[in-house]
């Protein structure tokens, strides 16, 4: 069993369209509108397989992305799952290489810990969207979200403490070694660096793709905060990735990032790699540049695509936590 790496080419990305007003207050319709360019960055280098509600909701999506000029025929494919949420980097499968064919596992979805009832629809649609793939369905029989966990491709595999082994996601709590023999069973892990915690204001309790991700084979860009309340737990990090023989390369956070008082988890490092192409989540900040510019000097190779997140981060997530992708395998028959 092997994971392949992000920047492996795909078929297609899964996506949700936005729908739960109680994730973004206020906010749902400036939150779609920052989504349409999510959807107009990848149109045309991959495929679109984009889950909504039903054929009524169907038809409202379609009418909004021709108001914003992008074309819902071109190689976009809706599906009528209804969902509690957007979130897919968490709810849908984690789809990894078996033989040199495609398997879509479907971990368990708790809703991070029970924090948002109900999820029992997001619980439900690892094995709907494995089923329109056409891969093979696999129940690991636990709890893992995608956005917990960052891999090479190659064997190592990033993940933090506090996500990973929070009591909150089974009991008995779980330890290490049953982790990372877990992660070796499911996804061919051979090494897991664990890293400590997650960024503030993280409801995940720390998910591993606001903190730092690979970029290449051994590669790893770090988020990096000079002050406020992640500058402590990034550098702990980013210090057990050096300890881990890792080459590392700092991405900046952004400044604090907040929308009617609520303090949102804003993170360049929520990127999405897709077939080449980079999309980076900005924030209307002067870093933005910086986190823009770190990027491109390690992907030269691909475009580099800001998309603005400034409401979307309202929902406590960006770019990668609403995407996943399904990748592309050589003599795959499907």
């Amino acid at each position: 069993m092997r994971w392949p790496a992000e920047w492996e080419p795909h078929r297609a990305t899964w996506l949700a369209w936005p729908h739960n007003p109680d994730t973004w207050p206020g906010h749902l319709e400036a939150a779609r509108s920052e989504y349409v360019e999510i959807v107009r960055a990848l149109q045309g280098r991959e495929a679109i397989e984009l889950v909504v509600a039903d054929e009524a909701a169907e038809a409202s999506v379609r009418a909004t992305l021709a108001g914003a000029g992008v074309d819902s025929d071109a190689g976009i494919r809706f599906h009528a799952f209804p969902t509690n949420d957007v979130w897919l980097r968490d709810s849908g499968p984690i789809f990894v290489e078996d033989a040199g064919k495609l398997v879509a596992l479907d971990f368990g979805f708790d809703s991070w810990g029970g924090k948002y009832p109900p999820w029992d629809l997001d619980a439900a649609l690892g094995a709907r969207i494995s089923a329109a793939a056409g891969a093979p369905t696999r129940e690991p029989g636990f709890v893992l979200e995608g956005g917990g966990i960052d891999g090479d491709g190659d064997g190592t595999i990033l993940t933090t403490e506090s996500c990973l082994l929070n009591p909150n996601r089974e009991r008995p709590p779980r330890t290490r070694d049953q982790m990372e023999a877990r992660l070796a069973e499911w996804l061919g892990a051979r090494s897991v660096v664990w890293l400590a915690e997650g960024i503030a204001g993280d409801d995940t309790d720390g998910h591993i793709d606001d903190c730092a991700r690979f970029v290449a084979p051994g590669v790893v860009v770090a988020a990096r905060a000079e002050t406020g309340p992640d500058a402590a737990l990034l550098a702990e990090n980013r210090s057990r990735l050096e300890e881990a023989g890792l080459e590392v390369h700092d991405l900046p956070m952004p400044p604090p990032h907040r929308i009617d008082g609520q303090w949102c988890p804003a993170s360049y490092a929520n990127f999405y790699l897709a077939n080449g192409v980079v999309l980076v989540p900005v924030f209307g900040a002067a870093t933005d540049a910086r986190a823009l510019d770190v990027l491109r000097d390690l992907l030269p190779e691909r475009e580099v695509v800001p998309v603005a997140c400034r409401t979307l981060v309202l929902g406590l997530g960006a770019i990668h936590c609403l995407s996943q992708q399904e990748p592309a395998l050589d003599g795959d028959p499907r």
